[in-house]
């Protein structure tokens, strides 16, 4: 395969590379498609690995896609919608559009309710032309502290890739051509705010931002157009919303002069205003803002313009009546929108009937805005206003309580329906969900525990897997008992677990046994067993020798001591505990028993863990071929298991890298790729570059599809570096297969590959690492017969043929030896094909090299017949070609 020349790309992946071409986000793709977003997810993730490339843009300029005439260039996602005509503002307009040809973010800054969102809306579509590359506007009001890089990535359509860092994904993003980003309603979050936009200046300096705030943001280089309020334009704008509500409105230039100067010139009082004056009459109108139009009491410290447009919501909210205040008043708790339900739960006693017709009276007198698909919200100044009407009113505990009790039900009816089409619904309520746990103390609360645990499975199934730990961790500390608070940490350590994070993993595990440290009582003492057990594994599966906890060698001690006051019938906790032993003391026997003991107990994830232990267990012994089965019936136990729970997850994704690597270590390169491109399809954590891309690349390396690897090598190696360049031996052999892939293609890059392949192990000699010596030793060996480079082939032959501790991939490193030992005409070559001969029982690619080498040192035309039918089984297509050099004719 050509670069640019997927094998097949299916009519719908076409569809999707299109939608790529014109820079659309995974929403957008998704909204025009009529599919899901998690399916073009899907896609594009299969667009990548077909075509070899790292990113989006790199995917792009591959295929050579150009964007459909009908396509819409410059699309900024997001925008809010009006139905009204925009009025004055000319001058803003002008300078921001220009000041947005420029790097430097442009920051329209301005009182509450003078109109900067509506202006950046209208700015954001007047410059679409000039982004062609797209962007996102992105409301910031019901964003808490530390969810402003999450937010504007969902508002750019981008999943998470752990381990790669999602600003650099942002970052990414927005440098694909020239992409445009809003930030409205900053006020509250302007540091977040202001160390986001510097990194993005730094990454991707052509992108544009527009910032709207109350409040300068203070970046440097900054753009502050000041909004002010309305002055000429002020009349125009009250007579054109008066006369959409009553066309035959008509006053005296004067009096609506005097109108709009009493509210100061702030557009959202005037809209107010003028939406009572059909009813009122421009007269009663002016003797209510002469009555209302005031200072607050012990308002102090608020912009005078503030307090203005107080007053005059102050004024409307007294035109209400008792019922419309009520509900107005308690909605202000919600952040981000509500529907009738959300609404329904706050007025307890009150049927859904009765609370929609007050829902379509406040609407009606424009104190709730119309969201959509039966959601509503308020104008943040209201919202404000409403808050405080609360406050006053002595029921915000009694409204927090009922928003917690709303918030705890809507979390475990979404968490029901894991398993069908919940994120559209948790993406519209889940600020608000976050929200209302965040206020909640940290005190045993069964309702707060409720909806942190929910939370948090919810926002793992959606990817948000940092922010899952959080929410564990705080249903943990709302637990009314210890078993609880002990099972939301368990969850908290298998999501740190499915994402490779085995230190903090550890930790939780730990701290999960402490909390269940009272032994009086059977269950405790049982549940502290199984958290040592598991805490144990991790030490061993989970963590490499440099990021060993202290503890970890009292860890054996304390499993024994707690498995031996646990009760006799925990079969699980027995299983765990014989899984932990095998792998801390080695040897085929206690790994068998401790597969038994997980059969026993009936525990699939416990079972997979077992087998894993197993699996290492034959490796060591060099029996391939068990591994091999091993594993395929741990790719059988995952197809059940429910993806969107944390400790299946971790589960399913060691599986995934098991079962790819026990099929090329046995030599079945076909089987290896499709297990590759199952994981890319239902690894629940999602593809990235750094941990997908070393399942294929090493299976491509050994079938001679080079172009494929050169275009996979670096994408990997970039993405490395992007996560901090971890050590990561087990990686590190994926970049020796693409060294070997440059010496055998004869590219002269065979040694910068092999360099980085010790750099990515931190090693400066490859037989000192054990998972990537015997890689090397292969690669070396395999290079020199084809390169005739003889000089050192004694040594290299002796490195092949050397103990290797870690034995993945030793059947490579022992046949490439021998044939270079025959090649190059070391005296002891019969030796070292007779050494060699019991690999090729374990591993195919194995077995037709040493057809191969015994066809060279015996001249034995049928040997090599039989390697060049051995390497098309395996569609070894380079090692096939040579291979029939060698036969005559």
């Amino acid at each position: 395969m050509v670069p640019g020349e997927p094998r097949e790309v299916s009519p719908r992946e076409a569809e999707v590379l299109a939608g790529l071409a014109e820079h659309r986000t995974n929403a957008q793709i998704a909204h025009r498609l009529q599919i899901s977003v998690r399916t073009v997810e899907s896609h594009v993730s299969s667009l990548l690995r077909k075509y070899g490339v790292a990113n989006r843009a790199a995917l792009v300029a591959l295929t050579g896609h150009q964007p459909s005439p009908s396509a819409r260039p410059g699309h900024v996602e997001g925008i809010p919608v009006s139905h009204t005509s925009f009025i004055g503002r000319r001058q803003e307009r002008q300078e921001a559009l220009a000041a947005l040809t420029h790097a430097a973010p442009v920051c329209l800054v301005g009182p509450g309710g003078v109109g900067k969102t509506r202006l950046a809306a209208v700015l954001a579509q007047a410059a679409s032309a000039s982004f062609p590359a797209g962007g996102a506007f992105v409301d910031l009001t019901p964003v808490g502290e530390g969810f402003v890089l999450r937010t504007v990535a969902d508002a750019l359509g981008l999943a998470e890739r752990p381990p790669q860092p999602l600003e650099s994904m942002v970052a990414e993003r927005l440098a694909l051509g020239r992409s445009l980003l809003v930030l409205d309603n900053c006020e509250h979050l302007l540091d977040e705010v202001g160390d986001l936009v510097e990194r993005l200046r730094s990454d991707c300096p052509q992108a544009g931002i527009l910032i709207a705030s109350r409040e300068r943001p203070g970046l440097p280089g900054e753009r502050v157009i000041t909004v002010p309020p309305l002055e000429g334009e002020a009349e125009t704008l009250f007579l054109d919303r008066a006369r959409a509500i009553d066309p035959g409105f008509a006053a005296e230039p004067a009096v609506v002069a005097e109108v709009c100067a009493r509210l100061d010139g702030l557009p959202l009082a005037i809209e107010l205003a003028a939406s009572r004056v059909a009813v009122l009459g421009i007269d009663a109108l002016r003797v209510g803002l002469q009555d209302r139009l005031r200072l607050l009491s012990g308002a102090r410290g608020r912009p005078p313009r503030h307090r203005s447009l107080r007053a005059v919501i102050g004024w409307s909210h007294d035109l209400l009546e008792e019922e419309e205040r009520a509900l107005l008043r308690r909605l202000a708790v919600f952040a981000g929108g509500f529907d009738l339900a959300a609404a329904t739960a706050l007025m307890p006693g009150t049927p859904p009937s009765a609370t929609a017709d007050v829902i379509g009276r406040l609407a009606d007198k424009s104190l709730i805005g119309v969201v959509g698909g039966g959601r509503w919200r308020l104008l943040e100044t209201i919202r404000a206003f409403a808050a405080d009407r609360l406050a006053d009113s002595g029921e915000t505990e009694e409204t927090l309580q009922l928003r917690l009790r709303w918030a705890a039900g809507t979390a475990a009816t979404l968490e029901s329906r894991l398993d069908g089409n919940w994120a559209p619904q948790f993406d519209l309520v889940a600020d608000d969900l976050r929200a209302t746990l965040a206020v909640t103390p940290a005190v045993p609360d069964r309702q707060a525990h409720r909806l942190a645990r929910s939370l948090a499975h919810l926002t793992f199934a959606r990817r948000f897997h940092r922010e899952a730990i959080g929410h564990y961790l705080a249903a943990a500390d709302r637990a009314r008992d210890a078993a609880d608070g002990h099972q939301d940490l368990l969850s908290a350590a298998a999501t740190a677990v499915s994402i490779a994070d085995g230190p903090l993993a550890f930790r939780l595990l730990v701290r999960a046994a402490d909390q269940v440290e009272p032994a009086d009582q059977v269950e405790p003492v049982g549940l502290r067993a199984a958290a040592l057990a598991s805490a144990l594994v991790v030490t061993h599966r989970y963590r490499g020798a440099d990021d060993r906890d202290p503890m970890s060698e009292h860890l054996p001690a304390l499993v024994d001591k707690a498995s031996a006051d646990a009760a006799p019938a925990d079969s699980r906790t027995a299983a765990l505990v014989a899984t932990a032993r095998a792998w801390d003391q080695d040897g085929l026997e206690l790994a068998a028993s401790a597969v038994e003991a997980a059969r026993e107990c009936g525990d699939a994830i416990v079972l997979l863990g077992a087998l894993d232990v197993l699996t290492r267990a034959h490796a060591r012994a060099g029996r391939m071929r068990t591994v091999q089965r091993i594993c395929r019936e741990r790719l059988t136990l995952i197809e059940h298991l429910p993806a969107h729970e944390p400790s299946a997850a971790a589960e399913i994704v060691d599986t995934f890298h098991s079962a790819a690597r026990a099929e090329l270590c046995v030599g079945d390169l076909p089987a290896a790729l499709a297990v590759a491109d199952r994981a890319q399809r239902e690894d629940p954590i999602g593809e990235h570059p750094y941990l997908s891309i070393p399942k294929t690349i090493r299976p491509l390396a050994l079938s001679g599809r080079f172009p494929e690897v050169f275009q996979q090598a670096p994408a990997m190696w970039e993405a490395w570096h992007q996560a901090g360049s971890p050590r990561s031996a087990w990686m590190a052999t994926a970049i020796c297969a693409a060294a070997l892939a440059h010496g055998l293609a004869g590219t002269g890059e065979y040694d910068l590959w092999r360099s980085r392949a010790l750099e990515m192990a931190m090693t400066r000699d490859a037989a000192s690492s054990p998972v990537l010596g015997p890689f090397a030793a292969f690669a070396d060996a395999r290079v020199a017969v084809h390169t005739g480079a003889y000089h050192q082939a004694a040594t290299l032959v002796e490195r092949a043929f050397a103990p290797f501790r870690v034995r993945w991939y030793e059947a490579y490193a022992r046949a490439a030896g021998a044939e270079l030992a025959v090649v190059a005409g070391l005296p002891e070559a019969a030796e070292r094909v007779a050494a060699a001969m019991p690999y090729a029982e374990q591993n195919d690619w194995a077995a037709a090299c040493l057809a191969r080498t015994r066809g060279i040192l015996h001249g034995d035309r049928d040997a090599l017949a039989e390697a060049a039918e051995r390497w098309t089984s395996i569609d070894a297509r380079f090692e096939r070609a040579c291979t029939l050099r060698l036969l005559p004719g």
